[in-house]
């Protein structure tokens, strides 16, 4: 089975095209990508059979050779830095965790920022 990369490919649109590793351009369709994948980011390698369309060739039996990049991991913050952002967010938790001993929850905005940061960082862990 013949391999390439993605060139470009428009989920909104259903399509897209593949450059094979010989460098032929094939076109690719929404309904030849294996069962839950709906994106394809450009560079994903993928391996692929080819029939000659109506228009040229097309792309069918997608199988993805990579994993699909993602968009968070490659922008996240280096590690350095979330264990910066962790060492602060503990000293702030430890500080409200002091008030719940005396019963008294923090003010609402405060509450809600704090809230905001975790998530944040829960976020950035996950990617």
């Amino acid at each position: 089975m013949p391999t390439g990369k993605v060139k470009w490919y428009e989920p909104s649109k259903g399509f897209g095209f593949l450059v094979t590793d010989e460098g032929q351009e094939v076109y690719l369709n929404a309904s030849a990508l294996p069962a839950g994948v709906t994106e394809l980011r450009a560079g994903t390698r993928l391996e692929f059979g080819i029939a000659e369309g109506r228009k040229g060739a097309q792309a069918l039996s997608v199988r993805l050779l990579d994993e699909i990049p993602s968009v968070s991991r490659a922008k996240r913050k280096p590690a350095e830095d979330t264990a910066v952002l962790i060492e602060d967010l503990i000293k702030v938790l430890d500080s409200v965790s002091n008030g719940l001993r005396y019963g008294r929850y923090p003010e609402k905005a405060h509450g809600a920022k704090i809230a905001a940061v975790l998530r944040a960082v829960a976020d950035d862990l996950d990617a």
